[in-house]
């Protein structure tokens, strides 16, 4: 028996490989699905079965491609009405896989749907746990994602409470746990960097686990959870419905476009130019109006937080030799209407002559410097409203990062602002949003909080007033 955690840390994802005398099970594919089929060819083994905890909302899943390329059948627990063919189980189902079994815990909580997948070893010993987001490493997963009608979160935080005690606490301690995510996914709020422990350690060390009732579980899951991202039921969606051929998606989003072409096919269709490349070599120049999201940070999760559209037309610019990632990256939260990229990157764009933008950015010395000539500049932290209350610069406004759309008319036309986050990332994501909108003073702060912290610019850990 084979068990191999295949780790996306872009969405803090893992999905499973599990392969027994020649046949395999996927549990929670990604969207692309050339990784596991390569996998089980060069296993000789054959794809039986496609295993989905629930309904996905940070990402599409690959499970609809990846049955109709394998034959392989999509499983769901119960509660899952698909539009699409696949097998709805009962709780307590098994399945056989070559000399292991597979069997259905209906835990629903997370989502009505949620189901963990107990594997069965040769022997008949129960050995491994796929949980889905019912429970990760440290945590659970949040229960205000999938409320509807009459049902409220804490309905859900209850039926989650029953399902860890009656279907996950009985098993034995020495039973790994397989999650579906880990720290740095919105699909829970206290996730370890571990992605993978024995259950015994969760029964010890799991805040929601050593709840002694069930109010007391209701009450800490719920304590602290943010705004979902809005993407996440427009993903849920898709993994329900059904969503168009990860071949076609990838065909249509790899078109190389020559700057001219690239000009017209954006006048033309009204597309978003979604600029990839690190923040420093963004602010020494980029094409006028584009969006910088950098294939170094958070991707995926961000394009989902500040797009809201998932079929909104993008045009890429990339670093030369990652197009095609950057494609399939955003096709893994459903941005399936890719039009194409600039080919050559930036550079043939600046060759051609055409207008080019920039971002002044400036290091946290400098920031510090002009700080001391004029402490009532305007700072602006996007950083979200946890970090800035632990510490922040002294008179800076906090304009979380997921938020600053709705928030615009609060920032300063006239003078410049000074922009910063943790590190550098989310600051050139801001400043190229504001600069689309018209910002023409915004300034960025190399570094971040990380640098600012080494300069003279006095800090304060008060409580903020944010967005």
């Amino acid at each position: 028996m084979v068990i191999e955690q295949l780790y996306t840390g872009c969405l803090a994802q893992g999905a499973y490989y599990i392969e027994s005398n020649g046949e395999v099970a996927i549990i929670d594919p990604l969207r692309e699905t050339a990784p596991y089929i390569r996998k089980a060819e060069k296993a000789g083994a054959q794809i039986k079965y496609v295993f989905e905890t629930h309904f996905h909302a940070d990402f599409v899943s690959g499970h609809i491609d990846l049955a109709k390329k394998t034959g392989a059948t999509i499983v769901y627990g119960p509660n899952a009405n698909t539009s699409y063919e696949a097998y709805h189980a009962k709780d307590g189902e098994t399945f056989a896989l070559g000399d292991v079994m597979i069997k259905v815990l209906h835990t629903p909580g997370h989502t009505q749907e949620s189901t963990t997948y107990l594997l069965i070893d040769e022997t008949g010993k129960e050995c491994a746990i796929f949980t889905g987001d019912t429970l990760f490493i440290g945590d659970v997963g949040r229960p205000d994602l999938a409320i509807k009608g009459d049902l409220t979160e804490r309905d859900l935080a209850g039926m989650l409470y029953t399902s860890l005690q009656t279907k996950i606490m009985p098993l034995a301690d020495d039973v790994i746990v397989y999650p579906a995510h880990g720290a740095g996914s919105a699909c829970g709020k206290n996730m370890s960097k571990e992605t993978t422990d024995t259950l015994g350690n969760q029964k010890r060390f799991n805040y929601a686990l050593r709840a002694k009732s069930k109010e007391e579980f209701i009450e800490k899951v719920l304590d602290g959870l943010t705004t979902a991202p809005a993407y996440f039921a427009k993903n849920a969606r898709l993994n329900k419905e059904g969503y168009e051929s990860i071949d076609r998606v990838m065909q249509r989003g790899s078109q190389a476009l020559s700057p001219d072409a690239f000009e017209a096919a954006v006048n033309e269709t009204g597309a978003l130019i979604l600029d990839v490349r690190d923040a420093v070599d963004f602010a020494k120049g980029f094409i006028p109006n584009s969006i910088n999201i950098g294939l170094n940070g958070q991707f995926a999760p961000w394009v989902g937080a500040l797009i809201p559209d998932l079929v909104q037309p993008i045009a890429l610019v990339t670093p030369v030799g990652q197009e095609s990632e950057t494609v399939l990256r955003l096709a893994r939260v459903g941005y399936d209407h890719c039009i194409g990229f600039l080919e050559g990157g930036f550079e043939t764009w600046k060759e051609s002559g055409k207008e080019v933008d920039t971002v002044e950015s400036i290091s946290a010395d400098e920031f510090a410097n002009r700080w001391q000539q004029n402490p009532d500049m305007i700072v602006v932290d996007v950083r979200k409203p946890g970090e800035f209350a632990s510490e922040h610069v002294t008179g800076a406004e906090n304009l979380a990062l997921d938020n600053l759309n709705d928030h615009m008319a609060e920032i300063s036309r006239n003078e410049p602002v000074y922009v910063h986050c943790a590190g550098g990332y989310r600051s050139m994501v801001a400043n190229s949003i504001l600069k689309a909108r018209g910002f023409d003073n915004v300034v960025n702060v190399e570094g971040g909080m990380a640098a600012i912290k080494k300069t003279s610019v006095p800090i304060s850990a008060d409580t903020p007033v944010s967005h």
